[in-house]
């Protein structure tokens, strides 16, 4: 910390009186992956980096005046990119560097931006061979999806476009005049009526604005929603020039004013969140979704385009590098090809061996960061630290298990001994039993969680922890305690929600029957389709049904048996609203019922202090010192600024008229650095609170203190926290709750804490679909359904379904394996 300078001075100093023997220390957590809708599993792993190097210098294309084909520009000694030092492939700042470089020797020049250019200048062109036209120089440019000379020019290579929800915006049985236009006032609507009939009758269109919009005709119903100036309207219309006043009728249309609006607007958070019901995100038509020009998309290197090796998993992609590979030593590719093409290939091969080792060969180059799970992103990371070559390091890994099927945890641990191996130390953080079994050493912290927990209970080997008196996990270990699968499995209400025709991403055009009333596990391997099911295709139609909002479904045919749900509620573990000052206690909802008894006690009518005195956030009763933080900024000279306690309230947040009204003598500041399960029992005889508070207690997670920041929690302790909010409320009807991995982060003690909670939802007559991994939950399930065989292109099919005890029987499923045994 002392020797990183400024970068360390911002993380701020550890909290530890003293560290010994501590060396270079790696982090690998489950924080959010890049968000950015440019950034996909190709550029963050640098493989696609590595695929643009190989078009660049390898690739032939049809002349653009011709047609006949281009011989690849096999040159020597300026052809590849900075890829990271592998493979014998050197990066070069300019020229100069290059004549000094050995004949033969793979490089890169680097542009001003850092970017390679392959060895050509912007622009530069040569004759075609067989023509004699200008023809532009490849560069790795042309082949990014980021970069003007590669991206498309419709979706400026993000590989969609944004189009009118019109079915969401215009209501066809209505006319114009009866509110057909969502958001358009009545005298609104008749302005614009007025000027798509003068609109209509420049045309010679009949157009009567009192019918309902369905009983137009298609240039009329063209005219209405793209306008005069529309691609639409105006090819009915082609020899005739469009109206150029709106006296005249120039009639912008409803769709395309909407576009023209949104765009203006799109930095507006709140609007553009207002708006995002009526858009429909498509993929570009331009593109087809590729992100690149259709100059880049014509280039092919042994008879495929870097579109098409994009899309395949890197299982597949790994396979044709090495085709390529045996094509080049043959000599198949042409003279030059051995010199040009060998080290690219050689460079993709340890890449791409190192994303395969760590079990996510499913992915494809062009996925988008964003859709990743943490788990994904993180053996992202994993594969990069597997590359580095590093020794006499210690890596820092957050459960790396997560969303990792049982199936795959041996390859895991191999990876993490052969980190251990080349001289590192190798720290996980961990609750699967199998990891934790196979370490070196175990350290386990307790006794409990929270102010309960904090000492080391027990450290040794795995053998000695198992042993140990007072040890949860030692218990775990030794088989003293198990999670047993329970006594009967519920029949169910007789009901099924059916997805048919379920092909989004990789799904094979399935059909699942989810049985209602029952605690149902979707299980399988990574990759193989379950958050696609459950998310993608069902909660999205949920959604749209119930609640006339959200992104389009994917791709399906029907969902039959809506009529047996009220309401369908998801539970993911996306990080909690970014509320300045958001925490537990105020996400669900119980802190404002202790505001409210806080302001009912004797003492605050006494005193005229009301709830929003006991509001941390606004002026009244908060410390206007550090404005209800606790803490307050001390600029520091040339240093970075400090938080230290208030001066003011001492860290209590409130002013001290405030603080003197007590319940059961602890004030309003007690109460927020009292943990959950502290309150709970404070509370016990206020049912609004309690409530709330003992539903947490019941997701496990009493060890959080009321006032700890929402910024802070975990993705597991997230999902826990939305769960609770949702059984906090108000039953309506028969529900769906749909759960992703809620076992995430979860000690096994706690898995049985949770399990109850799903059970009882079930008992209570709701149905409740989790995407799991851990076993003993998916043992605890009336139903399971088990995609796969495998991940990515091999996965997608329904392998088995029904209960524990019949997909255990089914050989070709991996999850039917590891109940086998645990059954």
């Amino acid at each position: 910390w002392e020797a990183l300078g400024w970068v360390a001075y911002q993380m701020g100093r550890p909290p530890v009186d003293r560290i010994e023997g501590l060396t270079p220390t790696v982090a690998v957590d489950q924080h959010p992956v890049n968000r950015s809708p440019r950034s996909t599993v190709g550029t963050e792993t640098e493989i696609y980096t590595f695929l643009r190097v190989l078009f660049a210098r390898a690739g032939r294309r049809p002349c653009p005046a011709c047609g006949r084909e281009i011989p690849p520009p096999y040159v020597g000694t300026d052809g590849a990119e900075r890829v990271g030092g592998a493979a014998g492939i050197r990066m070069a700042d300019g020229e100069e560097e290059v004549e000094r470089l050995p004949a033969g020797e793979a490089v890169a020049v680097l542009d001003e931006e850092g970017e390679t250019d392959g060895g050509a200048a912007a622009g530069e062109t040569f004759p075609c061979p067989h023509c004699g036209a200008p023809v532009p120089v490849l560069t790795m440019g042309h082949f990014s999806f980021n970069k003007p000379s590669g991206a498309c020019p419709t979706c400026t290579g993000l590989g969609t476009v944004d189009q009118v929800d019109v079915d969401r915006l215009v209501d066809f049985t209505k006319s114009l005049l009866d509110g057909a236009v969502e958001g358009w006032s009545e005298a609104y609507a008749r302005y614009q009526a007025g000027v798509l009939q003068r609109a209509a009758a420049y045309y010679g269109l009949d157009l009567d604005v009192s019918r309902p919009i369905a009983e137009y005709g298609p240039a009329q119903r063209d005219l209405l929603l793209y306008g005069v100036g529309s691609p639409q309207f105006r090819r009915h219309f082609r020899d005739v020039a469009p109206p150029e006043t709106v006296k005249a009728g120039r009639f912008e249309g409803v769709a395309t004013g909407f576009m023209r609006r949104y765009a203006a607007r799109i930095a507006d958070a709140k609007y553009r969140e207002k708006m995002e019901r009526f858009i429909l995100r498509r993929p570009c038509p331009d593109c087809g979704g590729t992100r690149l020009r259709a100059e880049s998309r014509a280039v092919t290197v042994a008879g495929r385009s870097i579109v098409d090796l994009a899309r395949i998993p890197l299982t597949d992609l790994a396979s044709w590098v090495e085709s390529l590979r045996e094509a080049a030593e043959r000599g198949d590719l042409g003279p030059g090809a051995r010199d040009c093409v060998l080290p690219i290939a050689a460079g993709l091969q340890e890449r791409l061996r190192r994303v395969l080792q760590v079990g996510v060969g499913y992915l494809t180059l062009d996925r988008p960061m964003p859709t990743l799970s943490g788990g994904e992103a993180q053996r992202l990371r994993l594969a990069a630290l597997l590359g580095s070559e590093l020794s006499g390091v210690t890596y820092v890994l957050d459960e790396p298990t997560t969303g990792l099927h049982p199936r795959d945890t041996a390859a895991l641990v191999a990876i993490l001994r052969e980190l251990r191996d080349r001289g590192n130390t190798v720290v996980v953080i961990e609750h699967d039993l199998d990891v934790i079994r196979a370490a070196d050493h175990v350290i386990d912290l307790g006794p409990g969680a929270g102010r309960d927990g904090g000492r080391v209970v027990a450290a040794g080997t795995p053998a000695e922890v198992a042993r140990a008196a007072g040890s949860a996990t030692g218990r775990f270990l030794s088989g003293a305690e198990v999670l047993r699968a329970p006594a009967r499995r519920r029949p169910g209400n007789g009901a099924f929600l059916t997805i048919r025709g379920a092909r989004a991403h990789n799904l094979k055009d399935i059909t699942v029957r989810l049985p209602l009333g029952m605690l149902v596990a979707v299980t399988g391997v990574s990759g193989s389709g379950k958050t696609t099911l459950l998310f993608d295709i069902l909660e999205r139609a949920a959604r749209r049904r119930f609640y006339g909002a959200g992104d389009p479904p994917g791709e399906h045919d029907a969902i039959e048996g809506w009529e047996h749900l009220d309401r369908v509620v998801a539970v993911d573990q996306a990080p909690l609203p970014r509320v300045p000052r958001s925490n537990a206690a105020t996400y669900t909802e119980a802190w404002g019922a202790i505001r409210k008894l806080y302001a009912g006690l004797p003492y605050s009518r006494e005193h005229g202090l009301t709830e929003g005195h006991f509001s941390f956030n606004v002026p009244g009763g908060r410390c206007e010192r550090c404005e209800g933080a606790g803490v307050v900024s001390v600029h520091m000279h040339f240093l970075p600024p400090v938080e230290v306690r208030c001066p003011a309230c001492r860290g209590r947040r409130f002013r001290p008229e405030v603080l003197a009204a007590r319940y059961r003598g602890f004030s309003i500041a007690d109460v927020l650095e009292m943990t959950i399960a502290e309150a709970a029992d404070l509370f016990r005889d206020v049912a609004p609170i309690h409530n709330r508070l003992s539903l947490m207690v019941e997701c496990g997670l009493g060890y959080l203190t009321l006032g700890q920041p929402a910024s802070t929690f975990s993705g597991g302790e997230a999902q826990r926290i939305k769960l609770a909010r949702e059984l906090g409320r108000k039953a309506r009807g028969r529900a769906l709750y749909l759960l992703d991995e809620p076992s995430r982060g979860l000690h096994p003690a706690d898995v049985a804490n949770l399990l109850r909670v799903l059970h009882g939802l079930v008992d209570a007559g709701h149905t409740v679909a989790v995407v799991e991994h851990n076993p003993d939950v998916i043992r605890a399930a009336d139903w399971v359904i088990d995609l796969g065989p495998e991940g990515g292109r091999e996965g997608g099919w329904l392998v088995a379904e029904g209960t524990p005890e019949q997909v255990a029987r089914v050989e070709g499923s991996h999850t039917g394996r590891v109940l086998r045994a645990l059954l």
